[in-house]
């Protein structure tokens, strides 16, 4: 047995020695993936234990702040976007806590300074949170004295000026403070008095930096205070940032949520294209495969073969992936950064998880490719193994037939969803239906190869001699054609399906946004408005009408069609229900927006409805953006939800659930021949106007964070398929240089072979071109019906042209490469070297 062990072995290092060619070809595929999947590893990592360091919270050893996330039913808890306010007697009973000396309460209200540039301010107190010195001067008393940060131009007795909700007011410098660490923004003092007069919420406590006494352990006091406060969330060490940055949770959950998705997309992928490489380098050993059968090989052990080859190979890549894997997630975090997905000061964690999780994800995908490239020469008796090995195989399997025919007609199926459903279920179904139609690509490429060529034979027969000898070689090798055709297929229609999902719905969300503005103008502040700047507005001569917008965010909760619970993170619009019909046009289908008031009334668009299941008269549930818990009763139904958003209540309502309980902008109606008045008017007082029909869409900014992601995404993807396509034509045509060899010595010319290979090369390229194409176009046509309600989704010309051409070039280029690689070897020489 031992003996058989040995010569099994023996058998495997030779076939490595022999077909080195081959071999290296899956050596590349699985060193790429191995790379790809550590470096979004680290990303997950990093989204569960990376994190902000703490910068103005650094004297304080223990932070306490209101959770920000919410705990939803059967799911991750979702990341708030507004500070959640704690409770009134939080300090007093975090005070409290034996081993606590004293605590220090600090509030956050963003002010602007003359450039429009933002600025932090805190009450006097919180100073120590940072345990910056008073470097001269005195704290601030008065409500027009400030402290500020060393290493500004402003000096002792300088008077300057900071807008609050865009209404100015001039403070006199009365102290400087060291600076900490660095700050996203300068942080000025003002007095106790003077935050409370600004801050919506009369100056409470919105962190708390703990100072344990003497004697006490920091660690230990904080599972203290959370035993004795339950609820509230308690940081020590680096965790203190996370409470100090609102944006740490949220980039967490992002970096979770991409990591988790760029995985699987890319784990299907290497799939596919370490399949399509080792059914290459099976192919060309398949005469090796037919002796082994004809000598009484077992179709376990030609499994056992295949497999031990692939994975002896795969594991020695897999390893050697890893480290450019860890320096591709710092290239990826700077991408993010570059494209405000996540913040830039945002540390990544570097572990050795992500490395194992890669290599157990890219060993099991290369396992799976070895045991779908062995089935069928492990399945063929031996007499038929012995002709396939001069001709190769005719027709694919019925199995892989009847399974890609089924894929297929269903992923027709759902990119007609659409036309009964739209919104979210539309876009959910077409994603879902390009999945569908790529995988049924792989599994019927040979065999829609081999009818293309068949098709085309009467043409290029006539046309030369070269075109003759393409047409057949494609027909009589569709199985290898077809190896080299759907990579490029793949990328080409994973790419279209990336770039014009995100541009359809940027297109319509911004038309929507132009259309439902009715307001001339539109007037914003640095740091929001405030209800004396919008009360302002409303005293301008011509102003008809001033609506003012708060922005914020919410989480639903809802049931889908079958029964399982799902949430719902749709922007919150707050509107003035006496302004908001002469301001904007939602395009209200049933109730009305005159309806909103309150907390207890909500309007939602079109889409979320359905979504939903709700309609007028219904109630939805969920939380404001500040955890605050919503209900609502449905008094409006309206169209323009990508424009505006899905929620949209009374603007007061929402303000009050906001970090910094101000506007997000206005919308102003002015009489007849008035707007260039208004305009001048409200500039003069310091504030932003430009044209109402300028405004962004609700949500614009994480539109395009999402369309940055799927660039990313779509960018490293396709960098993966580029690498695969060299890989595959260079195998392919390798191992055509005996036959490139053999049309040389019966009479044709180098000339004529390359000819003939030229007519290959662009074959290649319209065909896979064509097949990206169609798996493409029902997914985008049935997004755009549910999107936008049009038939031709809007696509972005150039990016699709650069994509389709990009791969079409490659394609053209390595097989020209690849063919003279070929043919270096003299004929004579070629012909003599193998059987």
């Amino acid at each position: 047995m031992a003996g058989a062990r040995l010569g099994f072995g023996r058998l495997v290092r030779a076939d490595l020695r022999q077909n080195k060619g081959g071999f290296v070809g899956v050596a590349v595929a699985v060193f790429v993936a191995s790379a790809l999947v550590t470096g979004l590893g680290v990303l997950v990592e990093s989204g569960v234990r990376g994190g902000l360091a703490p910068v103005r919270y650094t004297a304080a050893p223990v932070v306490v702040g209101a959770s920000q996330q919410v705990e939803v039913p059967e799911d991750l808890p979702v990341p708030l976007h507004e500070r959640a306010p704690l409770p009134q007697d939080a300090a007093a009973h975090v005070a409290a806590v034996s081993g606590v000396d004293h605590v220090v309460a600090d509030v956050t209200v963003p002010l602007a300074d003359a450039g429009g540039h933002r600025v932090e301010a805190h009450p006097w107190s919180a100073v120590a949170l940072a345990g910056s010195a008073l470097r001269e001067g005195a704290e601030p008393a008065g409500a027009d004295e400030v402290v500020v940060t060393a290493g500004g131009a402003e000096g002792l007795g300088a008077r300057i000026l900071l807008a609050h909700g865009g209404v100015p007011a001039e403070y006199r410098v009365v102290g400087v403070v060291d600076a900490v660490g660095t700050e996203r923004a300068p942080q000025v003092y003002l007095s106790s008095t003077r935050i409370a007069e600004l801050d919506p919420r009369g100056g409470a406590a919105q962190t708390l930096g703990v100072f344990p006494a003497q004697g006490a352990d920091a660690a230990e006091l904080a599972a203290a205070i959370r035993d004795a406060v339950p609820g509230l969330t308690v940081q020590t060490g680096a965790g203190r940032g996370d409470i100090e940055f609102l944006d740490s949770g949220a980039a967490r959950s992002t970096l979770v949520t991409i990591g988790s998705a760029f995985v699987g997309t890319c784990v299907l992928v290497a799939l596919f294209i370490v399949s399509g490489t080792l059914s290459l380098s099976v192919q060309s050993r398949r005469r090796d495969f037919a002796l082994l059968r004809a000598v009484g090989a077992s179709p376990k052990q030609v499994h056992a073969l295949v497999s031990r080859e692939v994975m002896s190979i795969a594991v020695v890549a897999g390893v050697l992936g890893i480290v450019p894997g860890y320096l591709l997630s710092g290239v990826l975090q700077r991408a993010f950064v570059s494209g405000g997905v996540i913040p830039g000061d945002f540390a990544l964690a570097v572990g050795p998880s992500p490395a194992a999780g890669a290599l157990l994800l890219v060993l099991g995908a290369a396992w799976a490719a070895a045991r779908i490239a062995a089935r069928r020469p492990a399945g063929l008796d031996p007499i038929e193994a012995l002709r396939e090995s001069s001709s190769g195989p005719t027709r694919i399997g019925r199995a892989r037939f009847v399974s890609g025919g089924i894929l297929a007609v269903a992923g027709l199926a759902v990119s007609a969803v659409p036309l009964f459903a739209r919104g979210v279920a539309a876009a959910g179904a077409s994603a879902a239906a390009a999945l569908m139609l790529i995988v049924a690509l792989a599994l019927l490429g040979p065999w829609l190869v081999a009818l293309v060529m068949r098709a085309a034979a009467p043409l290029l027969s006539r046309l030369s001699a070269a075109d003759f000898l393409a047409s057949a070689n494609g027909i009589a090798s569709s199985r290898r054609l077809a190896g080299a055709i759907l990579p490029i297929a793949l990328g080409v229609g994973l790419g279209l399906v990336q770039i014009g999902a995100p541009s359809i719905v940027a297109h319509e969300s911004a038309a929507q946004a132009d259309a439902g503005v009715t307001a001339a103008l539109r007037v914003s502040a640095p740091a929001g408005l405030s209800s004396g700047a919008v009360a302002g507005l409303g005293e301008i001569p011509g102003v008809t009408a001033v609506g003012p917008i708060a922005l914020s965010g919410a989480i639903i909760g809802y049931k889908e069609f079958d029964g399982t619970p799902k949430n719902a993170e749709p922007v919150l619009q707050g509107v003035d229900p006496a302004a908001v019909e002469r301001t904007m046009d939602l395009e209200v289908r049933s109730g009305a927006l005159t309806g909103l008031g309150g907390a207890e009334t909500v309007a939602v668009s079109s889409d979320a409805a359905q979504t939903w299941g709700v309609g007028l008269g219904d109630a939805i549930e969920g939380w404001f953006g500040d955890g605050t818990p919503l209900r609502a009763t449905v008094v409006a139904v309206y169209e323009r939800g990508l424009g505006f958003g899905d929620l949209t209540m009374d603007a007061e309502a929402v303000r009050a659930r906001t970090t910094s309980g101000l506007d997000a902008f206005a919308l102003v109606a002015v009489d007849a021949g008035q707007a260039d008045q208004v305009q001048a008017a409200a500039t003069a007082r310091g504030l932003h106007v430009v044209p109402g029909s300028g405004q962004k869409a609700a949500g614009a900014d994480a539109q395009s964070q999402q369309g940055w992601v799927n660039l990313v995404a779509l960018i490293v993807i396709l960098g993966y398929i580029a690498i695969a396509v060299v890989n595959t034509l260079v195998m392919a045509t390798g191992e055509r240089s005996r036959e490139f060899a053999l049309l040389q010595l019966i009479g044709s010319s180098r000339r004529q072979v390359r000819a003939m290979m030229r007519t290959e090369a662009v074959m290649v390229a319209v065909i896979s071109t064509a097949f990206g194409v169609a798996v493409a176009i029902p997914p985008l046509i049935g997004m755009s019906i549910g999107i936008s309600g049009r038939l031709i989704p809007e696509l972005p010309v150039l990016a699709v042209l650069g994509l389709v051409g990009a791969m079409g070039a490659l394609a053209l280029a390595t097989l020209w490469v690849a063919t003279l690689g070929a043919m270096r070897t003299r004929p004579i020489e070629e012909i003599g070297s193998r059987q």
